[in-house]
């Protein structure tokens, strides 16, 4: 029997639990059921989120938005406006509860977040994330590869799965290895479905996103390892090919930092957390100058009536730093911390990478309480350092 969807309009908000359990308030568009037999087998949540919210569930992978488990960002980075949309999927096993509510899904979840706001349905970690976008940018998830019959709450399909990890990777590999031939892309994605296949028919009890999720990640090493070799030939026929950013990717795969390559460019954003907070993070290699930048981007904008009291709080942070300095965006509010070095006639090494890297992301640290502070009003500029610098002497 075909499946047939049923979508409600909502236009509310609903409030989740993170696994620190901390609520995390959405406001949802739309939720989509569909039914297959007279059985449940899908159920799709779009909802709205700010940016600055999406960089909360960015950097705790909420909602299952692990890296390992995203596809490629198109068209760009996300801006600091307009919001952004996610569409999710709720994990098989959990569509039983809703079975006995189709007529009114949607009065249902409201209830149950006024009611009983821990219930496994207002879970983010029970909700699989499928797409991320804001306006043309965006990214797929492993998740929407999957068709909903793929894993129900009684069966998985092995073959349905295999599909997905298949389109996943070739997908994959068309945006990130480019520098591999057709023919080898194919051979490669070949042994990884026949590889995936097995694995699945010994496993089919624990495929969930946390045992799926060390596979991928497994098998974009492998990928990578192939890109690495390719490019290895391409720079041995063509010397004066520069091969910074593959330097760049091989420290940040060994330091075991998850990161994501940006489309074309050659840069790693990647997220990282503090003793005082988690922010974005982007490594950049300028390959024509010979140069490496890496930037903590602070996780709060400032508002634009604050921003001559923080240009003061950075002036006074940058007086005296030997590497690095902070930087604000007077048209936007961005603060990002940047420590970089020109390379040129020498090497780009592990050792310069590691602490050009460290030392920003320490700095971010150390100062995050301060900006706040600031924007908050709870303290001026100046003894908002004085403060910080006495706890760092």
């Amino acid at each position: 029997m075909t499946p047939h969807t049923k979508t409600h309009q909502l236009d509310t908000n609903l409030t989740l639990q993170t696994p620190s359990q901390t609520s995390l308030t959405i406001h949802t568009q739309t939720l989509s059921l569909t039914q297959q037999n007279d059985t449940l087998i899908e159920s799709r949540l779009t909802f709205q989120i700010t940016p600055e919210l999406y960089h909360k569930i960015d950097t705790q992978a909420l909602f299952n938005l692990k890296p390992e488990l995203r596809g490629n960002l198109t068209s760009g980075e996300f801006l600091p406006s307009p919001n952004i949309e996610i569409t999710a999927s709720l994990k098989p096993d959990l569509l039983p509860h809703l079975t006995p509510h189709l007529e009114d899904v949607p009065t249902y979840l409201k209830n149950l977040s006024q009611e009983q706001p821990n219930h496994p349905l207002l879970s983010t970690e029970n909700w699989l994330a499928l797409q991320v976008k804001q306006q043309e940018t965006g990214y797929r998830t492993f998740w929407d590869y999957l068709t909903p019959s793929a894993m129900t709450a009684d069966t998985i399909n092995s073959e349905k799965i295999n599909d997905a990890i298949f389109n996943f990777f070739k997908d994959w590999t068309d945006a990130n290895l480019s520098t591999m031939g057709t023919e080898v892309i194919s051979q490669a994605l070949e042994e990884v479905a026949k590889g995936f296949e097995e694995w699945v028919d010994t496993n089919l009890s624990s495929v969930t996103e946390e045992t799926i999720s060390p596979i991928i990640d497994e098998m974009v090493k492998a990928f990578e390892q192939l890109a690495d070799a390719s490019q290895i030939q391409d720079i041995q026929k063509d010397d004066s090919i520069p091969h910074l950013f593959d330097t760049v990717v091989k420290f940040f795969t060994k330091d075991d930092w998850s990161f994501t390559k940006l489309k074309g460019e050659p840069i790693l954003r990647m997220a990282f957390q503090g003793n005082k907070g988690n922010w974005t993070c982007y490594a950049k290699t300028r390959v024509e100058q010979s140069q490496f930048v890496f930037y903590s981007i602070c996780p709060i904008k400032v508002p634009k009536p604050k921003r001559r009291m923080l240009g003061e709080f950075i002036a006074r942070a940058n007086y005296g730093m030997i590497i690095g300095n902070f930087e604000l965006d007077f048209v936007d509010g961005e603060i990002r911390y940047k420590t970089s070095i020109d390379v040129e006639g020498s090497a780009l090494t592990f050792s310069l990478i590691q602490r050009l890297v460290y030392t920003n992301v320490t700095m971010m640290d150390e100062y995050l309480p301060g900006i706040t502070s600031v924007i908050n009003g709870d303290v001026s500029p100046e003894d908002a350092i004085a403060l910080i610098e006495s706890k760092t002497e």
